[in-house]
């Protein structure tokens, strides 16, 4: 049995090469299961070379997280950002908020912010380690945490029951990885809010949203 799992990411980093080397091994008769959050063309792709006569089964549509999330976008300066996130996730109260950025870096000084500013936070990425990564998963499962942040890599299959909030402190590199990231809140037939950082040169995402039928409302933080 061969199991692919996050096909779309896998690809997007570049392992296809790997996978066409390790095929080869396991001999024809084998059973394989592909996994995937987003199906696009590339996805299809490696479906159509690897899986005969393959049976898909679809858990849900996209398109229903996205319903159940209220969207709320500020306009705001690249170094502010980090002070206007410590004023939201406390002016509002947040008891938890997945925080997602796109560099290791930048998840560590944030979760520094943070810790200064008082909100209890930890990062996951690709340089820490799993034992740690599972510590800081299960602490802000248990509120013990308030703030995890965590860049894109690192939050595939994260699941937390009834997570209030999640924020793209960092615009995502694509659309489909903004519905992956926001599709951590209203899971299970509950809701949740999605607030999405923009400086002014990344205005033209907005556009990019309401071509998907995603509905951002834009907010003035005084």
């Amino acid at each position: 049995m061969v199991v692919l799992d996050e096909a779309d990411e896998m690809l997007d980093m570049g392992f296809l090469e790997e996978v066409e080397q390790i095929l080869p091994h396991i001999g024809k008769n084998r059973q394989i299961s592909m996994f995937s959050a987003t199906i696009n063309s590339t996805v299809k792709k490696l479906a159509k070379e690897f899986l005969k006569d393959p049976v898909v089964i679809e858990v849900t549509n996209q398109r229903d997280h996205v319903e159940k999330i209220e969207h709320q976008i500020v306009l705001v300066d690249e170094d502010k950002k980090s002070e206007l996130l410590s004023y939201l996730i406390g002016s509002r109260n947040i008891s938890q908020a997945l925080v997602f950025v796109n560099r290791k870096l930048e998840a560590d000084d944030l979760v520094k912010n943070l810790n200064l500013d008082g909100l209890k936070a930890s990062c996951i990425h690709g340089d820490v380690r799993q034992s740690s990564r599972a510590l800081a998963l299960r602490k802000f499962k248990e509120k013990e945490l308030r703030v995890l942040v965590c860049t894109d890599i690192a939050a595939r299959g994260i699941d937390i029951e009834n997570l209030p909030c999640v924020i793209n402190f960092a615009l995502p590199e694509t659309i489909n990885d903004f519905t992956h990231r926001v599709g951590r809140t209203a899971r299970y037939k509950s809701s949740g809010n999605s607030l999405l950082f923009l400086s002014k040169s990344e205005s033209e995402f907005l556009s990019l949203c309401e071509s998907k039928n995603i509905s951002i409302k834009k907010i003035n933080i005084n």
